[in-house]
């Protein structure tokens, strides 16, 4: 009998987790509170940014944009995530995972260029402090944010095309809980050298050079700090850019050991925790770690919270 071909597969099938159901509806409920939480932390953010002239500053500029693109990236994964844990088996059709795909890359690329930006706002204001608002000025930070979403646009777009152009033969399940390249590529019957080789060579270069780049902007930061006489400012130096560093570790940590090694094509299960992690866990401490480190978002919700309880 003839295999199924790409022509013939219009859908494929989320396997999601294999756990008993009590685990299953436990982690639906950790899950979409997490996920709610993110929602309402980041939205809380982007509005304080956006109200408060105070926080009219390239830091939180960049900070709102960031908390756009959590919701995005959230909102792309988790809603197929809690409907697996609900169901036996979740469909997904053949364009829906193309473009779940695609959306989770540009997501990661968004965010890799915008942890440069930054950092490199942190250089500034750190190491060139004199020089800092003539260089960081309105239209520079709209083009560095500009640049970030292109860039999300454009490098997810041949790794897709490829993807696309894959062969699937019979089995068209996908044992993940999202469209991961990996897992996909895995359920292909035709020649997927050019996908893999196109999707390694961008992650090999963009996660380890954005990498670098903030490596190299926190070794002056760190070094600066050091040069600084007094304790205190020693602190309030640190304290400026400790909650971009703890984002950034916590970020690379997990999208490194995830795509930067050959055995990212092969689909294990110590894979979906951390999928796990990166998109629901720490989707929701990056708006805690930086509203609970930063006195002047801290100071805005605090107001908004004293206003809706005297209404």
């Amino acid at each position: 009998m003839r295999l199924q071909n790409a022509s013939d597969i219009t859908d494929f099938i989320l396997l999601g987790f294999h756990v008993s159901s009590g685990l299953k509806r436990l982690m639906f409920i950790l899950i979409l509170g997490s996920y709610l939480l993110t929602l309402m932390a980041n939205i809380l953010i982007i509005t304080v940014v956006q109200t408060y002239s105070q926080l009219q500053m390239p830091m939180y500029y960049f900070l709102s944009h960031f908390s756009v693109l959590e919701i995005s990236y959230t909102s792309v994964i988790i809603p197929k995530m809690l409907a697996g844990l609900l169901a036996d088996n979740v469909t997904i059709s053949r364009y829906g995972c193309l473009a779940q795909f695609y959306f989770v890359f540009f997501s990661g690329t968004i965010e890799n260029v915008l942890l440069i930006v930054m950092s490199y706002d942190r250089y500034l204001a750190i190491c060139s402090p004199l020089y800092y608002s003539s260089i960081m000025t309105p239209s520079l930070c709209h083009q560095l944010a500009f640049t970030s979403w292109i860039s999300g646009c454009l490098v997810p777009v041949m790794p897709t095309i490829w993807i696309s152009k894959l062969d699937f033969c019979g089995d068209k399940r996908i044992d993940h809980f999202f469209c991961d390249f990996g897992p996909v590529v895995k359920l292909s019957c035709s020649d997927m050298s050019m996908a893999i080789w196109t999707f390694f060579a961008e992650s090999c270069v963009l996660l380890p050079i954005c990498c670098l780049v903030v490596i190299i902007s926190y070794t002056f930061i760190i070094s600066t700090i050091l040069k600084i006489p007094s304790t205190t400012g020693r602190q309030k130096a640190f304290s400026t850019c400790a909650s971009h560093f703890t984002v950034v570790s916590i970020f690379y940590v997990t999208i490194i050991f995830m795509y930067v090694r050959p055995s990212a094509v092969s689909t294990f299960y110590g894979d979906k925790i951390i999928s796990v992690f990166y998109s629901v866990v720490t989707p929701l401490l990056n708006p805690i770690i930086y509203s609970l480190r930063n006195a002047s978002i801290k100071g805005a919700v605090q107001n908004i919270t004293k206003k809706l309880k005297a209404l």
